[in-house]
């Protein structure tokens, strides 16, 4: 089968977060399963910087680029203006024999070019929201301006969605019943993010990681994800507060691109005297990432409106006890005995991470509890063959009336 993805940023744009780990890991994943993957997407690497190669082949994916225009509008109002990628998708769809379009995101101007073309085509499409659908997460003036103006036609084009919860799922079917686009129950499957397995921390890569940082020896509890409003750094920082005076040698470590709330925090740092305690260590990916998780004790995200969370994955694949917030959606977590999900409230995030901090054997059984729940049913090649099966199903469908009345 060859599948074409169409997405506003890929690997290595990490900055945009979750949805490039997504989007990445599953098209590797495909191909390592012997699928024909190509990726089209635009030349953004972050909210600034550009990547130079337009076309080129990354771990078994073919990977066309389209510059953008603005990088300025991409970065204030997460607006791509892709040159000539009408053009690619037209070429791509025309030359290369692809069997179905896998869309990602929903509001995007990539997708309003593309599932045109492919309807033109013939060619089945489905798309993964992400967790983008809520009013809730992000600007809701933006999203109900597009929606106003593209959601009614650009919804009737896909024939099929792919949510990553139960939520999202009733999310979907909300959205698309306020646009008069009524799907069926078998036109939405449910597929979560996955992972790729991770090697056990290294006792000597964890030793010079704390070093390089300056992390001491005490337990670190890591925050990994975007600088974002809605991850919730501020309220863990606020725990944390209550945290260092009953373990004096805990370290918070914050790992992640800023998305506007740096400053604040930094500020928030040094008014509850915590200079000492938090180190602010921008992005990381890579094998810098690696060693930030394989280096750390607790594994904490306070976040409202997260969805499934992939650096949650990464942590539990490394072996790390995790503190979520009820938001974000692990519902096996507390069951498995791989972590603890608590309310967004300081005193209660604090009480839950202030144990695990000062019970080594329970950071222990946690973590292992959770490695073994993410390699029993979260890496990549079970989310490709997952993912297969929604393929297979659409393909065996063809178009159902909802994506026939565009």
């Amino acid at each position: 089968m060859h599948v074409l993805h169409v997405a506003p940023y890929y690997a290595p744009a990490w900055s945009f977060g979750g949805v490039v780990a997504a989007v990445t890991g599953l098209a590797e994943a495909q191909s390592r399963a012997g699928y024909q993957v190509t990726v089209l997407t635009t030349d953004a690497l972050g909210r600034s910087g550009r990547i130079d190669a337009l076309d080129e082949t990354l771990r078994g994916v073919r990977v066309v680029r389209r510059r953008i225009v603005s990088g300025l509008l991409r970065r204030q109002l997460h607006l791509s203006t892709p040159l000539g990628f009408r053009t690619a998708a037209v070429d791509l769809l025309r030359e290369t024999q692809v069997d179905l379009v896998h869309f990602h995101e929903l509001r995007t101007v990539e997708n309003l070019i593309v599932a045109g073309c492919a309807q033109s085509a013939g060619i089945p499409r489905v798309v993964s929201p992400h967790g983008t659908l809520p009013y809730t997460i992000g600007s809701k003036i933006a999203k109900r301006t597009w929606d106003l103006v593209f959601a009614t036609s650009l919804v009737r084009r896909f024939d099929h969605v792919i949510a990553l919860t139960g939520q999202e799922a009733g999310d979907t079917h909300a959205l698309w019943n306020r646009f008069g686009a009524r799907l069926l129950e078998p036109q939405v499957s449910i597929v979560p993010n996955g992972v790729a397995p991770l090697p056990p921390a290294s006792p000597a890569i964890r030793a010079a990681f704390r070093r390089r940082w300056q992390l001491g020896e005490g337990p670190v509890i890591l925050f990994l994800g975007r600088l974002a409003e809605r991850k919730g750094l501020g309220l863990l920082i606020t725990a944390f507060d209550d945290i260092v005076p009953r373990c004096p040698g805990a370290r918070l470590l914050v790992v992640g691109p800023d998305e506007g709330v740096l400053g604040r925090m930094k500020a928030r740092v040094r008014t509850l005297g915590l200079e000492g305690h938090v180190t602010f260590a921008g992005l990381l990916v890579g094998e810098e990432k690696l060693e930030a998780l394989a280096s750390s004790d607790i594994f904490a995200l306070p976040a409202h409106g997260e969805g499934h969370s992939i650096a949650t994955l990464e942590a539990m694949a490394m072996g790390l006890p995790v503190v979520i917030s009820d938001s974000v959606s692990m519902p096996e977590l507390e069951a498995e005995g791989a972590g603890i999900v608590v309310r967004p409230v300081a005193g209660l995030l604090a009480e839950a991470l202030a144990d695990l901090a000062g019970d080594a054997a329970r950071r222990l059984r946690m973590g292992q509890r959770g490695r073994a729940l993410v390699a029993r049913e979260y890496t990549w090649a079970d989310i490709a063959a997952r993912m297969d099966k929604v393929y297979q199903g659409v393909l065996r469908r063809g178009h159902p009336p909802a994506a026939r009345g565009a």
